[in-house]
């Protein structure tokens, strides 16, 4: 029996999906802000775009890759609180773990990521 306890905590305990949209499915004010430009076995692949004022609600995302084709100036609210962040373009990142985070793009530019997550 306590085997069993103990397989059964384990399994609940690898339950890491956040109860939040993902990245593709959280939008900003009822409108889409991220399009699937690939799907496949490997990975999927998002491209968000966001207009100076339009950000995206809070979501989760799995571990991934990004890159920023157009920076601009983000506030983001995470784990660690609400700050301003320069993202400039060209700039990359990584994620190993699920994160969660809200942003808009306080900045006078539209920016444009890519965001990869293989599976």
């Amino acid at each position: 029996m306590k085997q069993c306890l103990y397989i059964c905590f384990l399994l609940l305990a690898c339950d890491s999906t956040p109860d939040l949209p993902d990245a593709q499915k959280a939008g900003w004010k009822g409108q889409p802000v991220a399009e699937i430009i690939q799907d496949d076995k490997n990975a999927r692949v998002l491209r968000c775009t966001f207009p100076p004022g339009v950000g995206h609600e809070k979501h989760y995302h799995v571990p991934h890759v990004g890159y920023a084709i157009q920076g601009s100036t983000f506030k983001i609210t995470d784990e660690k609180g609400t700050r301003i962040v320069k993202v400039p373009t060209g700039t990359h990142f990584s994620k190993e773990d699920i994160s969660i985070h809200e942003v808009i793009n306080v900045g006078d530019s539209t920016a444009v990521f890519l965001i990869i997550e293989p599976k």
